[in-house]
Order: C-alpha cells, then sequence, then structure tokens
C-alpha cells in the first residue's frame, strides 16, 4: 500500500509539473550560474521584489532576489508587462535572454524576458 501511495505521489507531480508550460524551476543563483545552458528557455523563479522601474523602453524592469547566490549572482532583473511592489513575494516565468545591449550604456548579460508576475500571499 505504502509503495502504491509513493508511485501516485510521484505520478502527481510528474503530471503537474508537465503542465507546469515546460519552465525549469530554478534559485536566483541557478539561473545565473547556468545561464548558457538556459538560454532561450523558460525559467521559474520565486524570490522578494527588491527594486522595481516601470515603464522604461515599453516595459517594466523587476529586480528580484530569493536569498541565493553572492555579490554578482544574488540579483535577478526581470522583464514583463505586468509590474509588482518593491517587498512582494512573487513566482515569475521568463524566458532567459543574454547579453542584452539597450544603448546608451545599458548592457544586461542576463535578463529574465515577458515574464508573467504571480504575486504570493
Amino acid at each position: 500500500m505504502k509503495k502504491l501511495l509513493i508511485a501516485f505521489a510521484l505520478s502527481l507531480f510528474v503530471v503537474s509539473t508537465s503542465f507546469a508550460g515546460g519552465a525549469a524551476t530554478k534559485t536566483v543563483e541557478a539561473v545565473h550560474n547556468e545561464m548558457a545552458q538556459l538560454k532561450g528557455q523558460q525559467v521559474t523563479v520565486t524570490g522578494k521584489v527588491v527594486k522595481v522601474n516601470n515603464g522604461i523602453m515599453k516595459r517594466n524592469f523587476v529586480h528580484v532576489q530569493d536569498g541565493t547566490g553572492g555579490k554578482n549572482t544574488n540579483n535577478l532583473i526581470i522583464t514583463s508587462s505586468q509590474t509588482a511592489k518593491v517587498g512582494n513575494n512573487i513566482t515569475i516565468t521568463g524566458t532567459v535572454v543574454l547579453g542584452t545591449d539597450f544603448g546608451m550604456g545599458y548592457m544586461y548579460p542576463l535578463l529574465v524576458e515577458k515574464s508573467s508576475i504571480t504575486v504570493n500571499k
């Protein structure tokens, strides 16, 4: 009976992750460390909003931290048509993009673009 329950629970996990849009769930640090492999792929990250710049080049820039990473790997910048407030705990899903140059000195080695934002309660 115990093996049956474990198998059932695992099958539910596989089904639920299959319908999650195929986005890999990662930490902020993992997205930084694996950015070359994740280029062009969708990722899901949960963390706290630490900075927001709305309405820049027809998009919102949201900085997310989850407590992982060091000085150069603890902050993830996402772009979205949605926004959140500083202090919100959010879950985002977006596409990893590398080497974005908006000109005028705005170069981003890593962005998660076209992200959907869900504010967690």
